[in-house]
């Protein structure tokens, strides 16, 4: 029996072959040829995006956000499909002019560095949700991800992965610049920085952050209320987010946080 495309390893030369680069920049392939409309993207004054450097919580910032923005019910959210309640901007699907259409306020993501993102976000009145994630918590999970990914197929140690991370060889390139980038427009009045680790240590305070940013006005047992929501979301995600480790990874995956500081 011929072995899956998920069981096959990738050699570097395969895995180098699965990114391009844009103004030297590794971005996934699906990225090619559309670069110029994504900058000229028209973007709407209600728009929100969500925009962080890829494993860096989106999924779960996305349900936060779309509870406080939509004043949704968690209930209501995790029977939902929420990916489709907001796309990712470069994604192959729903596509660039499926986006243009959705109804205002649209909800957008994206793994884009600020330089490529729209131009009419760098000055307008979107609301721009940027998120940065410890790079050693990043970096375990997004080995996971390549692991797990069928049409990446990546086969390599995690040390192998810890260096391509550091060398900038991973889809959508430098976390370092892209953290720094958004770091350094964390005074626009349109973008609001966010770390993940205070979800998880101050998740009230972030709450009230995103409700005043997004213009979204509650008193005190409103906010309460939405808080508590929010925890739940936060604790479901967490658990449909936990990844088993593999046979024998056992020991890779306990020392990774070790092995990236040793690099």
């Amino acid at each position: 029996m011929a072995e899956s495309e998920a069981e096959t390893p990738s050699t570097p030369g395969e895995f180098e072959s699965k990114y391009f680069e844009f103004h030297g920049v590794r971005l996934p392939p699906f990225c090619r040829g559309k670069m110029e409309e994504i900058a000229n993207f028209p973007v709407r004054p209600s728009d929100v995006w969500i925009v962080t450097y890829p494993k860096s919580g989106t999924s779960l910032l996305q349900e936060v956000v779309y509870l406080v923005s939509q004043g949704a019910d968690p209930d209501e959210i995790g029977l939902m499909n929420i990916d489709e309640q907001l796309p990712v901007l470069e994604y192959p699907q729903p596509g660039l002019d499926i986006i243009k259409e959705l109804t205002s306020p649209r909800l957008i993501k994206s793994h884009l560095p600020y330089r490529f993102l729209p131009s009419d976000l760098h000055n307008g009145d979107s609301k721009v949700i940027y998120m940065a994630r410890n790079p050693k918590d990043l970096v375990v999970s997004y080995y996971q991800f390549h692991r797990s990914l069928r049409t990446m197929s990546y086969r390599g140690t995690f040390q192998e992965f810890c260096r391509r991370f550091m060398n900038d060889k991973l889809g959508y390139g430098s976390w370092f610049e892209h953290v720094q980038e958004f770091w350094e427009h964390r005074m626009d009045a349109n973008v609001l920085f966010l770390k993940y680790e205070d979800m998880h240590r101050d998740l009230v305070t972030m709450v009230e952050q995103l409700a005043r940013f997004l213009g979204v006005s509650c008193d005190k047992a409103q906010l309460e209320s939405l808080s508590e929501h929010c925890h739940q979301l936060v604790d479901q995600c967490c658990n449909a987010e936990a990844l088993p480790v593999g046979r024998g990874e056992d020991t890779c995956f306990a020392s990774s946080k070790a092995s990236l500081a040793a690099l």
